[in-house]
């Protein structure tokens, strides 16, 4: 368990690259499961998430002064290329301890090469905080991470809005922005900034966030800006408490009596329990019960408002909407006890969660509450501890020096120390309890989505949802630096490959080479990094490619049937087996609505493959066998099952046409049979021979190449040479925004309108008085445009450098996977010849 801390005499300076407060040795993960928070810090690039987790730690005590990102001394960033580079690269799992709460807290990466982390950390947090920089309100990758929280249905959210302190920045376009895009239909502000308490600001338009109004406690938290640096984080806060009647605010001396902001909270807190009474009849009782006095939104308790924001937020009925500036510290403290209040428990989780295999349809949840069931959501390397794999505890308890079963690969485990990891920081415990996050040395097999149970558990098919990789959409040729180097790399990239899940590795026979995959030209870089420095080899890539794809050539709904009866005499003994199918085309989002079929569709990189067990049963989507989705326990190698689905997957891996990986294919395995005595293999053999017979039928298919969004902030001047440039290289312009700020844009994209505003409070522009100021002094419109748009990721590869010649360095530019969009006749041929196919 946390002990607290005392505070260290010396100064901030002096501790510079000693910032961590050790805890004493933990027996056990130790809280209580009610109050355990599993929750991840998520947001687009540079929207402040490792910053915000510096000023938790500090906050809280972990800390003696925080790190920072531009001296590389943050705590959750503690690999040189993220030091070096300034960004989050993996995600970094640490317990917080705040007041009766223990948050285990997961900083995630916002760039999206690096979405596996994304995607594992969403797969195992009961709750995310997602961030939005108050300049720009939602971004590209905030809705992609708001995406896979869908995707892995995170019951509980809140919005932090950051950088309320900057110029520029605004509450009121941030959540239009939040309606515009889609992400909640009912934003509901729980806190409201006080730029200044000096009313002369208001009307200068000077940035600034020298307060926070809690409307919820009704209260003020004031912060003195340090005596150092305007930009230093604040020395001193003041919690206030605020009158509860109209005149005693009006008269009381926190604020200029001509001071805007008094009338504005009275509004904003009316609007909060106007929203919250229409969602909640047992809060509107309590409203309509109160005794009549001339202030009634002022004398409801805060006991009987957040029982309603908690049950609420739980229902996802709301978005919690806090204001504050991590850099500053401002706004930690209010959003820790938010986090705490309203984001759910793992108690709250397993009230209403079942989770069932992809390929199975029985429930897969633990029959006993007291039987232990984990899932690896991670695994990483350790020179001197091995391998170290990250665990959620769903249901029971894991004791150090105990044996498992890897329930997804069949394979018998010992987890020899049980430990929880602050960042880098490692401390042993004897045990992780129900909803603990914690790490386990010692297990040798076990990957990245795997599902452990205990030994006598007395179920082999208790296997917990899966976490599937994005798919890759860049490649690079691997090339040793010598023969005998050769080994040593192979090694390295198969222990990468089971620490990130997202690299794969594959085989050209055609040219004899080996080609890493990753999710982007940074994934690749990053990758390259790390075979050297972590694991020593000597290697280098060659030059990027796109990783292209090949549909199905026949576009009737009816598809193609085929029958392989495929005989063979081996060792003088005539061996069989046939394998009926039927394949088309893979439309739109077909079955993407079910959760399960989704995750299929992604193991196959766009294809769905079903199959029918037995003669008339209903067809049953199937993860590729090659996924960490994929349950070798119900299926083993020697499972007749797998035997189809490897030749299905052999198939794929070549277009008869172009050579080139197929996807967007709907497979449906109508029928199997392998004759007696003969080797699953031959299952395999004939179910390649099926696929390859409907892609012959069916003829060549279009070549589909990955696209990508994106979005360049530049001026006035340079727009004209910006959209001229995407479009000679290919890409389409969406929108030409005005300002870095998103909040006119957003489910327009989509052919979606956004969320009506009607019944939400939103904050009048004045509010952050800055943005105001802005829009005013240009008229009303921006200096600078945002250009949106879709381009092909080959012709991108070089983009920051073509940007920055045809703005002359005044432009940036941010990117995000779009998918894969067909190509035309002429973009096919040129595709084909820079492969060596035409």
């Amino acid at each position: 368990m946390f002990l607290r801390s005392s505070r260290l005499t010396k100064t901030s300076t002096q501790w510079r690259g000693l910032l961590i407060v050790r805890r004493g040795y933990a027996s056990s993960s130790g809280s209580h499961a009610e109050n355990i928070r599993n929750i991840a810090l998520m947001a687009h690039i540079d929207s402040g998430k490792t910053t915000l987790t510096e000023s938790i730690l500090h906050t809280s005590s972990y800390l003696v002064a925080p790190g920072s990102v531009d001296t590389g001394s943050t705590t959750t960033d503690f690999l040189p290329a993220e030091r070096e580079r300034g960004i989050t690269i993996q995600s970094a799992s640490i317990p917080v301890k705040w007041k009766d709460w223990t948050f285990n807290l997961i900083d995630t990466p916002g760039h999206v090469d690096f979405g596996m982390e994304v995607e594992s950390a969403s797969r195992v947090v009961d709750g995310a905080v997602v961030l939005l920089d108050a300049v720009e309100g939602v971004e590209g990758q905030t809705k992609g991470v708001w995406r896979q929280l869908d995707r892995h249905s995170v019951p509980t959210r809140m919005i932090f809005l950051n950088k309320l302190d900057r110029p520029g920045a605004s509450v009121h376009n941030s959540i239009s922005s939040i309606l515009n895009h889609r992400l909640h239909p009912n934003p509901l502000v729980l806190t409201l900034p006080i730029a200044s308490f000096d009313s002369s600001r208001y009307k200068t338009g000077e940035p600034g966030l020298e307060g926070i109004v809690d409307l919820v406690n009704w209260e003020i938290w004031r912060w003195h800006a340090s005596r150092e640096s305007t930009h230093a984080p604040a020395e001193k806060v003041e919690r206030i408490p605020l009158p509860r009647t109209e005149e005693e605010l009006k008269a009381s001396q926190l604020f200029n009596t001509d001071h805007p902001i008094i009338p504005e909270i009275l509004e904003a807190r009316q609007g909060l329990i106007d929203n919250l009474s229409v969602l909640s009849p047992e809060l509107m009782e309590t409203f309509v019960e109160l005794p009549e006095t001339p202030s009634p939104y002022l004398t409801l308790t805060t006991q009987a408002l957040m029982s309603s924001l908690r049950q609420l937020t739980l229902d996802r009925a709301i978005l919690p909407i806090i204001c504050g500036a991590a850099l500053k510290h401002v706004g930690t403290d209010i959003l820790m006890d938010f986090v705490g209040e309203l984001l759910a428990s793992p108690i709250d989780v397993a009230k209403t969660s079942s989770s069932t295999a992809i390929g199975s349809k029985k429930k897969t949840a633990i029959k006993r509450p007291d039987q232990l069931q984990m899932l690896a959501w991670k695994v990483s390397w350790d020179k001197r501890k091995g391998w170290m794999t990250f665990v959620r505890v769903y249901s029971g308890t894991l004791q150090g020096q105990s044996g498992l079963l890897n329930t997804t690969s069949g394979q018998r485990e010992r987890a020899s120390k049980v430990m929880l990891l602050y960042a880098s920081q490692p401390e042993e415990v004897q045990s992780l309890s129900f909803g603990s996050v914690g790490v386990v040395l010692g297990l040798k097999h076990t990957r990245t989505g795997d599902t452990l149970t205990s030994l006598n558990a007395g179920s082999s098919d208790a296997t917990l949802r899966s976490i599937v990789p994005p798919p890759a959409v860049i490649s690079a040729s691997v090339v040793p630096h010598s023969q005998a180097d050769v080994q040593p790399v192979q090694e390295a990239l198969a222990a990468l490959s089971r620490t990130d899940p997202s690299v794969r590795v594959t085989e050209d026979a055609e040219e004899g080479q080996t080609l890493v995959h990753g999710l982007g030209a940074l994934h690749l870089e990053i990758v390259e990094g790390r075979l050297r420095d972590e694991w020593g080899v000597k290697v280098q890539f060659g030059k990027r490619r796109v990783s292209y794809r090949e549909n199905f050539g026949y576009e009737g709904e009816e598809g193609v049937e085929t029958r392989s009866r495929w005989e063979r005499d081996v060792g003088g003994k005539r061996v069989g087996a046939t394998v009926e199918m039927k394949v088309s085309a893979l439309v739109g989002d077909a079955s993407r609505s079910e959760e399960l079929n989704k995750q299929a569709i992604d193991s196959w990189g766009g294809s769905l493959v079903s199959i029918s067990e037995t003669a008339g049963d209903e067809l049953e989507a199937f993860p590729s066998p090659e996924s960490t989705s994929f349950n070798h326990t119900l299926y083993p190698s020697t499972s007749p099952i797998t035997a189809v689905l490897q030749g299905v997957l052999g198939a794929l891996s070549s277009s008869p046409h172009t050579m080139l990986p197929l996807s967007h294919l709907n497979i449906s395995i109508t029928s199997f049979e392998l004759d007696q005595g003969s080797p699953p293999t031959t299952l395999t053999a004939a179910a390649t021979d099926a696929l390859r017979q409907a892609l012959f039928k069916a003829g060549p298919g279009q070549v589909m190449e990955p696209y990508i969004n994106v979005k360049i902030d530049v001026g006035e001047e340079g727009v004209g040479k910006v959209v001229r440039d995407l479009t000679e290289n290919g890409g389409e312009i969406l929108d030409l925004a005005e300002g870095s700020n998103s909040a006119t844009a957003g489910g327009e994209e989509e052919g979606i309108g956004p969320y009506s505003s009607e019944g939400i409070y939103l904050p009048p522009k004045w509010v952050t008085p800055s943005s105001a100021s802005l829009e005013a002094k240009s008229g009303g419109a921006s200096f600078k445009r945002s250009v949106r748009a879709v381009a092909p990721l080959g012709k991108m590869l070089d983009y920051s450098s073509r940007l920055r010649a045809v703005s002359g360095g005044q432009a940036t530019f941010e990117m995000s996977v779009e998918g894969f969009r067909p190509v035309g006749d002429m973009r096919r041929l040129e595709i084909l010849k820079e492969m060596g196919r035409a």
